[in-house]
């Protein structure tokens, strides 16, 4: 399995953030995780469109866009444009789902669905078979520095074996409380791709990620 740190922008430093990107990415970050936020799905407003363009100059890393937004599909193809390589859109705020990923699709990025802490995984057994990417939320979205929610880990466990059973090889990505004390278990349980937020940019950004790679590479021997 390929794993995958994925450093939240959010909890970067504002004032350094292409230097902060490129920081990242220099250290083996793959993924370039942005939470996108509408201040209605969500209590807080975070980073737009002209925002995401300003930074796609900075790295060739996968933007991995964190769509917690009412209604995203309006946004598909404002967030292609931008540099978007995979959205990510919630279960909870799509009145369509449907509708929602075959449009990401149809705009040739990458399809994720994102389910909050206390959403069942059940919410995706219509759509699991046409999802690259499945985000387990492990704290309550809108908000960094939260502190982990222990039962999403049962999530993940039971989201990777339905996928197994299905012969579905989706990525199965977690956001919220993730460091290296909790990487391992996680990975155990399924989880592939890990958002880090505080964990990597609250010190030393590539000291953090080498840390994330280090955990990776000890786990597969």
């Amino acid at each position: 399995m390929d794993y995958i740190v994925a450093p939240s922008i959010l909890s970067a430093d504002f004032t350094r953030l292409g230097e902060q990107i490129r920081e990242v990415a220099a250290a083996g970050a793959r993924y370039i995780h942005i939470d996108v936020m509408d201040g209605t799905f969500v209590p807080n407003i975070s980073f737009g469109m002209p925002v995401i363009q300003s930074i796609r100059h900075c790295t060739g890393a996968v933007f991995d866009v964190h769509m917690m937004v009412q209604e995203p599909g309006r946004h598909i193809e404002a967030m292609k444009k931008a540099g978007a390589d995979v959205l990510t859109v919630h279960v909870e705020a799509c009145t369509h789902l449907d509708r929602v990923v075959n449009q990401i699709k149809e705009a040739g990025l990458k399809a994720g669905v994102a389910l909050n802490p206390a959403t069942p995984i059940q919410a995706l057994d219509c759509i699991l078979d046409q999802l690259d990417m499945v985000l387990i939320m492990t704290v309550n979205p809108g908000f960094g520095g939260q502190k982990f929610i222990p039962y999403t880990l049962d999530k993940v466990r039971a989201l990777r074996s339905v996928m197994e059973s299905r012969g579905i090889q989706a990525d199965i990505q977690v956001d919220g409380g993730v460091s290296g004390a909790n990487v391992p278990a996680l990975m155990d349980a399924g989880a592939n791709i890990f958002v880090g937020g505080s964990s990597i940019y609250g010190h030393e950004p590539a000291a953090r990620v080498k840390e994330f790679i280090q955990i990776f590479e000890e786990y597969r021997k």
